[in-house]
């Protein structure tokens, strides 16, 4: 996950709607299915879906009154803290 497309994300939910982000995330959920795509291919598919959820995980903390800024830290935090484990 990179914090600069997560937070470029968040503000493309914030300006249109989540929406848009979640049925980009169906259209490429689906395109994994593809049998002919390369794992290079799957791995970029699969950086682009872990960032969308985590903007959608960002909006939601967000929505719920959390500021931006600290919503993005918490969220990174947490999954720095996932990988660490």
């Amino acid at each position: 996950m990179k914090l600069p497309v997560i937070r470029h994300l968040t503000q493309f939910i914030e300006d249109n709607d989540e929406d848009f982000v979640i049925e980009t995330i169906e259209t490429l959920e689906s395109l994994t299915e593809v049998p002919s795509l390369k794992d290079e291919e799957l791995d970029v598919i699969g950086e682009l879906l872990s960032n969308m959820y985590g903007a959608l995980e960002v909006n939601k903390m967000i929505k719920e009154g959390t500021p931006n800024k600290e919503a993005l830290n918490s969220f990174m935090s947490r999954v720095m803290g996932s990988i660490d484990n």
